[in-house]
Protein backbone atom coordinates (compact mmCIF):
# COMPACT_ATOMS: atom_id res chain seq x y z
CA UNK A 1 0.00 0.00 0.00
CA UNK A 2 2.66 1.97 0.86
CA UNK A 3 4.38 1.81 -2.30
CA UNK A 4 1.12 2.29 -4.48
CA UNK A 5 0.69 5.55 -2.48
CA UNK A 6 4.11 6.80 -3.15
CA UNK A 7 3.48 5.88 -6.78
CA UNK A 8 0.38 8.17 -7.10
CA UNK A 9 2.27 10.72 -5.39
CA UNK A 10 4.43 10.65 -7.92
CA UNK A 11 2.60 10.62 -10.86
CA UNK A 12 0.43 13.25 -9.35
CA UNK A 13 3.25 15.55 -8.84
CA UNK A 14 4.89 15.01 -12.36
CA UNK A 15 1.32 16.20 -13.58
CA UNK A 16 1.66 19.47 -11.67
CA UNK A 17 4.98 20.10 -12.79
CA UNK A 18 4.02 19.10 -16.70
CA UNK A 19 0.76 21.68 -15.90
CA UNK A 20 3.32 24.19 -14.74
CA UNK A 21 5.82 23.96 -17.96
CA UNK A 22 2.61 23.91 -20.23
CA UNK A 23 1.07 27.12 -19.03
CA UNK A 24 4.16 28.48 -19.66
CA UNK A 25 4.15 27.12 -22.88
CA UNK A 26 0.70 28.29 -23.58
CA UNK A 27 1.49 31.98 -23.01
CA UNK A 28 4.27 31.54 -25.59
CA UNK A 29 3.22 29.83 -28.23
CA UNK A 30 -1.13 29.32 -27.55
CA UNK A 31 -0.41 25.45 -26.24
CA UNK A 32 -3.11 23.87 -24.62
CA UNK A 33 -2.66 24.04 -20.86
CA UNK A 34 -2.54 20.38 -20.19
CA UNK A 35 0.58 18.56 -21.62
CA UNK A 36 0.66 15.65 -18.95
CA UNK A 37 1.53 12.63 -21.44
CA UNK A 38 5.02 14.27 -22.55
CA UNK A 39 5.62 16.27 -19.10
CA UNK A 40 4.92 13.11 -17.07
CA UNK A 41 6.88 11.32 -19.38
CA UNK A 42 9.77 13.83 -18.72
CA UNK A 43 9.70 13.91 -15.00
CA UNK A 44 8.85 10.37 -14.29
CA UNK A 45 11.83 9.80 -12.11
CA UNK A 46 11.65 13.41 -9.95
CA UNK A 47 12.71 12.72 -6.49
CA UNK A 48 9.70 13.82 -4.29
CA UNK A 49 9.86 14.90 -0.53
CA UNK A 50 7.52 12.36 1.96
CA UNK A 51 4.33 12.83 4.07
CA UNK A 52 2.91 15.84 4.80
CA UNK A 53 5.53 17.50 2.55
CA UNK A 54 4.29 15.71 -0.34
CA UNK A 55 0.32 17.59 -0.12
CA UNK A 56 1.98 21.33 0.99
CA UNK A 57 4.46 20.43 -2.41
CA UNK A 58 1.39 19.54 -4.81
CA UNK A 59 -0.95 22.98 -3.47
CA UNK A 60 1.90 25.44 -3.82
CA UNK A 61 3.05 24.02 -7.70
CA UNK A 62 -1.04 24.01 -8.94
CA UNK A 63 -1.34 27.23 -6.72
CA UNK A 64 1.46 28.98 -8.62
CA UNK A 65 0.85 27.34 -12.29
CA UNK A 66 -2.86 28.73 -11.73
CA UNK A 67 -2.25 31.96 -10.68
CA UNK A 68 -0.40 32.11 -14.16
CA UNK A 69 -3.22 31.29 -16.43
CA UNK A 70 -5.51 33.28 -14.56
CA UNK A 71 -3.18 36.10 -15.03
CA UNK A 72 -4.09 35.66 -18.88
CA UNK A 73 -7.58 36.79 -19.20
CA UNK A 74 -8.25 36.96 -23.25
CA UNK A 75 -10.99 38.16 -25.26
CA UNK A 76 -13.23 40.96 -24.25
CA UNK A 77 -10.85 41.51 -21.31
CA UNK A 78 -7.06 41.44 -23.29
CA UNK A 79 -5.63 44.47 -22.66
CA UNK A 80 -7.70 46.05 -20.14
CA UNK A 81 -4.79 47.30 -16.84
CA UNK A 82 -4.34 45.11 -14.26
CA UNK A 83 -4.25 46.52 -10.77
CA UNK A 84 -2.93 43.28 -9.35
CA UNK A 85 0.19 45.19 -7.08
CA UNK A 86 -2.78 46.96 -5.61
CA UNK A 87 -4.36 44.66 -3.71
CA UNK A 88 -3.95 43.76 -0.26
CA UNK A 89 -6.15 41.51 1.69
CA UNK A 90 -7.97 40.97 -0.97
CA UNK A 91 -9.26 44.74 -1.12
CA UNK A 92 -7.84 47.36 -3.50
CA UNK A 93 -8.49 50.76 -3.46
CA UNK A 94 -8.93 52.69 -6.59
CA UNK A 95 -9.47 56.64 -7.64
CA UNK A 96 -12.71 57.56 -9.62
CA UNK A 97 -10.83 59.81 -11.52
CA UNK A 98 -12.50 63.97 -10.71
CA UNK A 99 -13.07 66.57 -13.55
CA UNK A 100 -10.64 67.05 -16.69
CA UNK A 101 -9.13 70.41 -17.17
CA UNK A 102 -10.40 72.83 -19.78
CA UNK A 103 -8.12 73.69 -22.47
CA UNK A 104 -7.67 77.50 -23.34
CA UNK A 105 -6.71 78.28 -26.77
CA UNK A 106 -4.76 81.70 -27.66
CA UNK A 107 -5.21 83.01 -24.37
CA UNK A 108 -4.28 86.61 -23.32
CA UNK A 109 -6.40 86.76 -20.21
CA UNK A 110 -3.88 86.01 -17.00
CA UNK A 111 -3.82 85.17 -14.16
CA UNK A 112 -5.22 81.57 -15.54
CA UNK A 113 -7.48 80.13 -13.33
CA UNK A 114 -6.57 77.27 -10.86
CA UNK A 115 -8.90 74.32 -10.16
CA UNK A 116 -8.30 71.16 -7.73
CA UNK A 117 -9.22 67.95 -9.40
CA UNK A 118 -10.94 65.81 -6.69
CA UNK A 119 -10.63 62.01 -7.17
CA UNK A 120 -12.75 59.80 -5.43
CA UNK A 121 -10.89 56.92 -3.29
CA UNK A 122 -12.80 53.62 -3.01
CA UNK A 123 -11.77 50.86 -1.40
CA UNK A 124 -13.57 47.83 -2.95
CA UNK A 125 -13.47 43.89 -2.00
CA UNK A 126 -12.61 41.51 -4.29
CA UNK A 127 -15.15 38.80 -5.52
CA UNK A 128 -14.55 35.50 -3.88
CA UNK A 129 -14.74 32.58 -6.30
CA UNK A 130 -15.46 29.08 -5.18
CA UNK A 131 -15.57 26.00 -6.92
CA UNK A 132 -17.61 23.02 -5.23
CA UNK A 133 -15.18 20.09 -4.22
CA UNK A 134 -14.68 17.20 -6.93
CA UNK A 135 -13.60 14.22 -5.58
CA UNK A 136 -11.62 11.10 -7.04
CA UNK A 137 -11.54 7.88 -5.51
CA UNK A 138 -8.08 5.80 -5.57
CA UNK A 139 -10.37 2.82 -7.39
CA UNK A 140 -11.05 5.30 -10.11
CA UNK A 141 -7.00 6.24 -10.35
CA UNK A 142 -6.53 2.58 -10.86
CA UNK A 143 -9.14 1.55 -13.57
CA UNK A 144 -9.41 4.36 -15.92
CA UNK A 145 -7.32 4.88 -19.23
CA UNK A 146 -6.83 8.60 -18.64
CA UNK A 147 -5.77 11.00 -16.49
CA UNK A 148 -8.87 12.33 -14.35
CA UNK A 149 -6.94 14.07 -11.63
CA UNK A 150 -5.26 16.48 -14.37
CA UNK A 151 -8.88 16.63 -16.10
CA UNK A 152 -10.85 17.73 -12.65
CA UNK A 153 -8.32 20.50 -11.52
CA UNK A 154 -8.05 21.78 -15.94
CA UNK A 155 -12.01 21.45 -15.73
CA UNK A 156 -11.98 23.80 -12.26
CA UNK A 157 -9.58 26.25 -13.98
CA UNK A 158 -12.16 26.14 -16.84
CA UNK A 159 -15.07 26.53 -14.74
CA UNK A 160 -13.58 29.74 -12.74
CA UNK A 161 -12.33 31.60 -15.49
CA UNK A 162 -15.67 31.71 -17.57
CA UNK A 163 -17.62 32.61 -14.57
CA UNK A 164 -15.23 35.20 -13.88
CA UNK A 165 -15.37 36.47 -17.37
CA UNK A 166 -19.33 36.43 -17.29
CA UNK A 167 -19.48 38.57 -14.21
CA UNK A 168 -16.77 41.15 -15.61
CA UNK A 169 -18.57 41.69 -18.30
CA UNK A 170 -22.03 42.43 -16.00
CA UNK A 171 -19.92 44.42 -14.03
CA UNK A 172 -18.51 46.26 -16.68
CA UNK A 173 -22.29 46.65 -18.01
CA UNK A 174 -24.38 50.24 -17.12
CA UNK A 175 -27.59 49.79 -15.03
CA UNK A 176 -29.16 51.57 -17.34
CA UNK A 177 -29.65 54.29 -19.80
CA UNK A 178 -28.52 58.10 -18.57
CA UNK A 179 -27.34 60.71 -19.98
CA UNK A 180 -23.15 59.85 -19.07
CA UNK A 181 -24.54 55.82 -20.16
CA UNK A 182 -26.36 55.60 -23.13
CA UNK A 183 -28.55 52.77 -23.42
CA UNK A 184 -29.97 52.78 -26.91
CA UNK A 185 -32.51 50.53 -28.55
CA UNK A 186 -32.10 48.46 -31.97
CA UNK A 187 -34.27 49.64 -34.57
CA UNK A 188 -34.47 47.04 -37.63
CA UNK A 189 -36.91 44.57 -38.82
CA UNK A 190 -38.35 41.67 -36.88
CA UNK A 191 -35.44 38.77 -36.54
CA UNK A 192 -37.86 36.37 -35.83
CA UNK A 193 -38.24 36.56 -31.59
CA UNK A 194 -40.91 39.35 -31.92
CA UNK A 195 -37.35 41.56 -31.74
CA UNK A 196 -35.83 44.37 -34.01
CA UNK A 197 -32.91 43.33 -35.45
CA UNK A 198 -29.53 45.40 -34.79
CA UNK A 199 -28.54 47.52 -37.08
CA UNK A 200 -25.15 49.17 -38.02
CA UNK A 201 -26.89 52.41 -38.21
CA UNK A 202 -27.66 51.41 -34.76
CA UNK A 203 -24.27 51.40 -33.45
CA UNK A 204 -23.26 54.73 -35.63
CA UNK A 205 -25.46 56.50 -33.52
CA UNK A 206 -24.24 54.94 -30.52
CA UNK A 207 -21.10 55.99 -31.68
CA UNK A 208 -22.31 59.43 -31.90
CA UNK A 209 -23.47 59.83 -28.31
CA UNK A 210 -19.66 58.68 -27.02
CA UNK A 211 -18.17 61.92 -29.22
CA UNK A 212 -20.87 64.22 -28.01
CA UNK A 213 -19.17 62.96 -24.26
CA UNK A 214 -16.33 63.46 -25.63
CA UNK A 215 -14.44 60.14 -24.43
CA UNK A 216 -11.46 58.95 -25.96
CA UNK A 217 -11.78 57.29 -29.40
CA UNK A 218 -9.44 54.92 -28.57
CA UNK A 219 -10.10 51.75 -26.66
CA UNK A 220 -14.01 51.30 -27.55
CA UNK A 221 -15.64 48.13 -26.72
CA UNK A 222 -18.06 46.49 -27.94
CA UNK A 223 -19.31 42.87 -26.59
CA UNK A 224 -22.27 41.48 -29.04
CA UNK A 225 -24.73 39.18 -27.55
CA UNK A 226 -25.05 36.18 -29.63
CA UNK A 227 -28.40 37.58 -30.96
CA UNK A 228 -26.42 41.11 -32.07
CA UNK A 229 -24.12 39.49 -33.69
CA UNK A 230 -26.35 37.50 -36.10
CA UNK A 231 -28.46 40.41 -36.90
CA UNK A 232 -25.33 41.93 -37.73
CA UNK A 233 -24.47 38.97 -39.84
CA UNK A 234 -27.54 38.67 -41.67
CA UNK A 235 -27.42 42.57 -42.47
CA UNK A 236 -23.83 43.83 -43.39
CA UNK A 237 -22.03 42.28 -45.56
CA UNK A 238 -18.37 44.09 -44.58
CA UNK A 239 -19.20 42.70 -40.66
CA UNK A 240 -19.76 39.36 -42.40
CA UNK A 241 -16.30 39.36 -44.23
CA UNK A 242 -14.56 39.90 -40.75
CA UNK A 243 -16.99 38.12 -38.77
CA UNK A 244 -15.36 34.72 -40.58
CA UNK A 245 -11.65 36.10 -40.33
CA UNK A 246 -12.01 36.70 -37.04
CA UNK A 247 -9.27 35.89 -34.42
CA UNK A 248 -9.23 35.48 -31.10
CA UNK A 249 -12.53 36.86 -30.45
CA UNK A 250 -11.62 39.83 -31.95
CA UNK A 251 -14.23 40.79 -34.81
CA UNK A 252 -13.16 44.00 -36.32
CA UNK A 253 -10.44 46.02 -35.40
CA UNK A 254 -12.70 49.43 -35.74
CA UNK A 255 -15.84 48.33 -36.79
CA UNK A 256 -18.00 51.88 -36.75
CA UNK A 257 -15.25 53.01 -34.17
CA UNK A 258 -15.35 50.08 -31.77
CA UNK A 259 -13.12 46.87 -30.80
CA UNK A 260 -15.84 44.39 -31.12
CA UNK A 261 -16.15 40.85 -29.70
CA UNK A 262 -18.50 38.30 -29.48
CA UNK A 263 -19.88 36.95 -25.88
CA UNK A 264 -21.99 33.93 -25.33
CA UNK A 265 -22.92 34.81 -21.93
CA UNK A 266 -23.90 38.53 -22.40
CA UNK A 267 -25.90 40.65 -20.19
CA UNK A 268 -29.35 40.81 -20.59
CA UNK A 269 -31.78 43.45 -20.05
CA UNK A 270 -35.46 43.48 -18.44
CA UNK A 271 -38.83 44.33 -20.81
CA UNK A 272 -38.32 47.56 -18.99
CA UNK A 273 -34.60 48.71 -19.71
CA UNK A 274 -32.82 47.78 -16.65
CA UNK A 275 -29.87 45.44 -16.42
CA UNK A 276 -30.87 42.11 -14.98
CA UNK A 277 -29.01 40.63 -11.91
CA UNK A 278 -26.08 38.52 -12.64
CA UNK A 279 -27.04 35.34 -12.88
CA UNK A 280 -31.05 35.84 -12.69
CA UNK A 281 -33.15 33.08 -14.08
CA UNK A 282 -34.99 34.64 -17.56
CA UNK A 283 -38.03 35.90 -17.46
CA UNK A 284 -40.79 36.95 -20.05
CA UNK A 285 -39.70 40.15 -21.87
CA UNK A 286 -36.15 39.67 -21.26
CA UNK A 287 -34.17 41.55 -23.97
CA UNK A 288 -30.29 40.61 -25.15
CA UNK A 289 -28.22 43.19 -24.66
CA UNK A 290 -24.59 44.00 -26.33
CA UNK A 291 -21.84 46.20 -23.69
CA UNK A 292 -19.73 48.85 -24.33
CA UNK A 293 -16.91 49.50 -22.17
CA UNK A 294 -13.96 51.37 -22.57
CA UNK A 295 -10.96 49.83 -22.28
CA UNK A 296 -8.62 52.20 -20.15
CA UNK A 297 -11.56 53.22 -18.05
CA UNK A 298 -11.46 49.74 -16.66
CA UNK A 299 -9.60 47.37 -14.30
CA UNK A 300 -9.44 44.49 -13.46
CA UNK A 301 -7.65 42.50 -10.58
CA UNK A 302 -6.74 39.31 -9.17
CA UNK A 303 -5.85 38.36 -4.89
CA UNK A 304 -5.57 34.39 -3.49
CA UNK A 305 -6.12 31.99 -4.96
CA UNK A 306 -5.65 28.77 -2.85
CA UNK A 307 -5.99 24.93 -3.67
CA UNK A 308 -8.05 23.22 -1.52
CA UNK A 309 -7.00 19.38 -1.52
CA UNK A 310 -7.03 16.46 0.91
CA UNK A 311 -5.47 13.55 -0.29
CA UNK A 312 -6.79 9.93 -0.38
CA UNK A 313 -4.26 8.55 2.31
CA UNK A 314 -6.31 10.58 4.75
CA UNK A 315 -9.84 9.45 3.85
CA UNK A 316 -9.29 5.98 4.98
CA UNK A 317 -13.44 5.35 5.20
CA UNK A 318 -14.02 6.37 1.54
CA UNK A 319 -9.79 6.25 -0.59
CA UNK A 320 -10.80 9.12 -2.57
CA UNK A 321 -9.03 12.52 -2.67
CA UNK A 322 -11.31 15.76 -2.58
CA UNK A 323 -10.02 19.14 -4.62
CA UNK A 324 -11.84 22.03 -4.91
CA UNK A 325 -10.25 25.86 -5.63
CA UNK A 326 -11.11 29.52 -4.22
CA UNK A 327 -9.86 33.15 -5.82
CA UNK A 328 -10.64 36.59 -5.59
CA UNK A 329 -11.08 38.51 -8.67
CA UNK A 330 -12.82 41.80 -9.43
CA UNK A 331 -13.46 43.69 -12.82
CA UNK A 332 -15.30 47.26 -12.67
CA UNK A 333 -15.19 50.74 -14.30
CA UNK A 334 -13.05 53.43 -12.89
CA UNK A 335 -15.23 56.33 -14.06
CA UNK A 336 -18.21 55.20 -15.94
CA UNK A 337 -18.86 57.91 -18.48
CA UNK A 338 -19.07 56.71 -22.22
CA UNK A 339 -20.14 52.86 -20.81
CA UNK A 340 -23.15 52.12 -22.83
CA UNK A 341 -25.24 48.96 -24.14
CA UNK A 342 -27.28 48.06 -26.96
CA UNK A 343 -30.68 46.20 -26.39
CA UNK A 344 -33.36 44.90 -28.44
CA UNK A 345 -36.45 46.59 -28.83
CA UNK A 346 -39.68 44.85 -29.19
CA UNK A 347 -41.20 45.01 -32.34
Amino acid sequence: MKHITNLFYTLFTCLVMAVAVSATLEVAVGHAFLGCVAGSALLSFVPLPQGVAQVVVLRQMWETALVEKFRILGDFLTGVPRKDQYVGNNVINIAEIGADPTVLINNTTYPISVAQRTDDNIAVALNKYDTTNTKVTDDELYALPYDKQGSVLSQHRDTLTEQIMAHALHSLCVAGNTANTPVLETTGTDNGSGQKRLLAQDLIKLQLKLDQLGVPAAGRRLVLSPQHCADLLAQDLSFQQQFHNAKDGLIAPNYYGFETYKYARNVTFSAAGAKNAFGAAAVAGDRPGSVVFLRDRSFTAQGDLKFYFREAATNPEYRESTAGFRLWSVTLPIKTVGFGAMISAAV
